[in-house]
């Protein structure tokens, strides 16, 4: 064998390369899909270009098809809605309104599917030709109101989550018409994710930023529209739970003077010719508010932070949910009221919204269970064991140091063996890394009396004991080195007598996120906003 040959490198092999019949394959249908632009083209060039039309409200009584007015006034209003939605049709004559999804049509049938929210239906016309050539000049995601009669279908229609009917159209009418010329597809925006994986796939698949720049499309997604239908059901839980618990519902102010809690990460803004900020949450007004003799409140309102943070789990603006409550005998009655109020949102989320959360693993390819599991006793871990537990682990952590992101969800697989459990509260945080108004723990003030809860080894809500005493809660303003004068009016707050409390507050997203077990808090957010992002 000669030098050269013994110096040759055999060439690496890429398995996930395109096959040669592929590229072959590929070539044939680009080349084919270029013959046909080029005819569409000519014909384009040599016929006329097509007018749909523009109906007035004279012509709207008679006509099958055509462009609605803008004006839908009538001379008289009566309160029988004659529209029927997709989830409640019975066979039979029938009228809706919904996003024409798809459109296909040819010389003798248009094959539509019609969307409302996350369900779709499949409707179609046989007949003149004009009106198919109407249905068929529609763009997708225009928004539509067709009259028909809905029946079963001969075969089952894959393609639309009701699948054992379809709608014979009638009348079709263009309400407002979508763009032509879309910046994503809502069908692109659907498809999961390992629909996007496939060797040789058509698909375009939408970027990130595509999605959150064009959030109105992007939000017409099935599971979009699931996630949002699932946070509804947890506020809605979150507050039937307290209110039936004798809470008091508050709103405290979102414009404050100083620096909020006297944090760095505020947004400050001038309050005319003031110095001001948004709020980091609810905290001096809650406990303002048991001070006031509220005894139990909660609030569910936004929260501002100016943190340059870019994880899955933090946003500049969120929704929190926060409870502030009088204790009597320890600051533990707090965590039985946690405790009891979220094995409360998890049953009655999952009851009512199963079918909302198949749309949503469908979509982003779930293949963590579908379920939270948790224990009817609750679950409470001294930090310092759980300290413990992830030193033995072999992971870096010291009982008087926060938790990191991995070591969190380090200790929640820990847990998730110890107790069989996703759902936990981790007790006894450091004093130091907690604010001012923490109160610190008897036996060993390195500690307090704060917690957090974690949701699949990741948090979901911080609380703790409040101190209720002025002057020693002065002292602790000073110790951390803020000036007390700009918290004045909430330390005075304590000087006319306050009940020992303790509180906590939840970030709405975060729950939604961890619950589903979706991969970014941005997704569980209606128009996000993230250090990059400020619009739409």
């Amino acid at each position: 064998m000669s030098q050269v040959e013994e110096n040759q490198v055999a060439p690496v092999v890429d398995e996930n390369a395109p096959s040669k019949a592929a590229l072959k394959k590929a070539a044939k249908e680009a080349e084919k899909a270029q013959k046909k632009a080029e005819i569409a083209k000519k014909q384009a060039e040599t016929q006329p270009v097509y007018v749909p039309p523009k109906l007035t409200l004279e012509q709207m009584k008679d006509a099958k098809f055509g462009d609605m007015p803008l004006h839908q006034s009538q001379p008289e209003f009566t309160s029988d809605n004659q529209f029927t939605d997709i989830k409640l049709l019975t066979p039979g004559p029938v009228k809706i309104r919904a996003y024409l999804h798809n459109v296909r049509a040819t010389g003798k049938s248009a094959f539509t599917i019609l969307r409302q929210r996350q369900f779709t239906l499949q409707a179609v016309f046989f007949g003149e030709k004009d009106m198919i050539k109407y249905i068929n000049s529609v763009p997708k995601e225009s928004y539509v109101e067709v009259e028909g009669i809905y029946k079963a279908s001969e075969q089952p229609i894959n393609s639309c989550s009701i699948s054992g009917f379809e709608l014979e159209i009638t009348r079709f009418f263009a309400i407002t018409r979508a763009v032509s010329m879309l910046p994503l597809q809502v069908e692109d925006a659907a498809r999961p994710d390992s629909a996007f994986e496939v060797k040789d796939t058509v698909f375009v698949k939408p970027g990130r930023d595509t999605r959150f720049d064009n959030r109105i499309l992007d939000l017409r997604t099935p599971a979009n529209q699931s996630i949002f239908k699932v946070r509804m059901a947890i506020q809605q839980s979150f507050m039937k739970f307290l209110i039936e618990k004798n809470f008091m519902q508050i709103t405290s102010p979102k414009i404050i003077s100083g620096s909020s809690e006297g944090g760095a990460d505020i947004f400050s803004l001038q309050y005319f010719g003031q110095p001001a900020c948004l709020a980091q949450s609810p905290q001096l007004y809650k406990q303002m508010s048991i001070a006031a003799g509220f005894q139990r409140v909660f609030e569910i309102g936004p929260v501002f932070r100016a943190e340059k943070s870019h994880t899955h789990r933090h946003l500049c603006e969120f929704t929190g949910m926060d409870i502030e409550v009088e204790v009597f005998q320890h600051y533990h009655e707090v965590l039985v009221i946690l405790d009891q109020l979220m094995k409360f949102i998890f049953k009655n989320t999952l009851e009512t919204c199963q079918e909302e959360i198949d749309f949503i693993r469908k979509q982003f390819d779930l293949k963590m269970p579908p379920t939270i599991e948790w224990t009817e006793e609750t679950v409470i871990v001294d930090f310092r064991d759980g300290a413990k537990w992830l030193q033995e682990a072999g992971y870096k952590q010291s009982e008087v140091e926060d938790l990191n992101t991995e070591n969190e969800r380090a200790l929640g697989k820990i847990v998730k063996e110890k107790f069989h459990t996703d759902f936990y509260i981790l007790d006894k945080f450091p004093g130091s890394i907690r604010p001012f108004y923490t109160m610190p723990d008897v036996d060993d003030n390195r500690f307090s009396n704060s917690y957090d809860m974690f949701i699949r080894g990741e948090e979901i809500c911080s609380g703790a004991q409040r101190i209720h005493d002025p002057e020693y809660l002065k002292e602790r303003i000073v110790a951390k080195g803020i000036n007390p004068d700009t918290l004045k009016d909430y330390i005075d707050a304590f000087r006319y007598g306050c009940p020992p409390h303790a509180g906590a507050g939840l970030g709405l997203e975060r729950i939604v996120m961890l619950m589903l077990g979706i991969e970014d808090c941005r997704q569980c957010c209606l128009f996000p906003r993230t250090p990059e992002r400020l619009t739409p």
